[in-house]
């Protein structure tokens, strides 16, 4: 919901009320996926969406009402052939829909400035249109702070379990349905090593709105690498100096590119055993059959080292350094959209 905090942010300031429509669950081919949203003002004004346009009318519609009552509705559409043809698919789908007018409370401000700040978090609702409860979840290390009311402990494991997974989810608790919606911070590419093919994947990172790292101890290299687009961060010191210093999570996505043993398996060392979502590796079938061979000598178990993605990137018979950024940059939102 980042991309949409300009349209929230006009309609707070001229204190215009809008309604919260998100997708909360589907079944078949639907046109978009659990967690899409869209909001809606009072005068009919939109941004984002829930169908690609087969059901936004009579969301719209819908949200006049809730506006007005002040109260949740829950909506179900069959999305026709006909209609799902329209929007690029082959055959339709069901959609259900949580509608709710925007948070005039605390949780609403913390989940602009969540937005604004990029500090993660995750947004408990409870599908009752006549008892709509809201929790969020603020994460930090310790686990999460809460604003609304204390989750239950299956509650709370349900939405730190949906952040790790990185999906969204409707879940039965407590003999009620609960939305568990994920609002991550910006993913994290993390590249170790200045090398040839870092310059381009830094541009393709930030095309796609990923806070891009690149970690190399080599003076030369980080500082006579000519990039197109800078990295948001650039640090001379092997990793094991500063990867602590990241949260080594499922929103961190790393491409150890180095082609030097001595920079390339220090990180290993760190990121195998981490929680990151993508670990890839530069080099060929033979190099890798030797850095498994080094990583393994060192203690880390086969379950641990098949977690690499080596040779890195997706088969496209990449040549030049831009195609091997392009093949791994699809590899990376391949693994990133995969519970999606």
């Amino acid at each position: 919901m980042r991309e949409y905090l300009s349209f929230i942010e006009e309609w707070l300031s001229r204190d215009i009320p809008f309604a919260l429509a998100r997708v909360i669950r589907t079944w078949g081919s639907a046109p978009r996926p659990v967690g899409s949203v869209m909001l809606i003002n009072q005068q009919g004004e939109m941004a984002g969406s829930v169908s690609g346009g087969c059901v936004e009318g009579s969301v719209v519609k819908a949200s006049r009402s809730i506006l007005v009552k002040k109260e949740a509705q829950k909506l179900e559409y069959g999305v026709s052939d006909e209609d799902a043809w329209t929007v690029g698919l082959s055959c339709g789908g069901n959609i259900s829909i949580f509608l709710q007018p925007f948070f005039e409370d605390e949780i609403g401000a913390r989940l602009i400035q969540s937005l604004k700040t990029n500090t993660p978090c995750v947004l408990v609702t409870k599908l009752d249109v006549e008892k709509n409860e809201n929790t969020l979840v603020i994460m930090d290390k310790e686990g999460g702070s809460y604003i609304g009311d204390p989750l239950n402990k299956e509650l709370e494991h349900a939405a730190l379990e949906a952040y790790d997974q990185r999906t969204h989810k409707t879940i039965e608790k407590e003999g009620g349905l609960w939305f568990i919606h994920v609002f991550p911070r910006r993913s994290q590419l993390i590249m170790i090593g200045a090398a040839h093919i870092t310059a381009d994947l830094v541009e393709l990172g930030h095309l796609y709105d990923f806070e891009t790292i690149v970690i190399d101890p080599r003076g030369a290299f980080t500082q006579n690498t000519a990039f197109k687009v800078e990295p948001d961060r650039v640090l001379e010191a092997y990793p094991s100096e500063v990867l602590q210093d990241f949260s080594l999570d499922a929103y961190t996505y790393c491409a150890v590119l180095s082609h030097d043993p001595k920079i390339d398996d220090n990180a290993l060392e760190i990121l195998l055993p981490s929680k990151v979502a993508y670990i890839g590796a530069l080099g060929s079938r033979k190099t890798h059959a030797r850095r498994l061979d080094r990583l393994q000598e060192k203690g880390l178990t086969k379950e641990l080292t098949d977690r690499i993605h080596a040779p890195i990137g997706l088969s496209i018979n990449a040549k030049s350094a831009r195609e091997i950024a392009l093949s791994v940059m699809g590899e990376i939102i391949q693994v990133k959209n995969q519970y999606i």
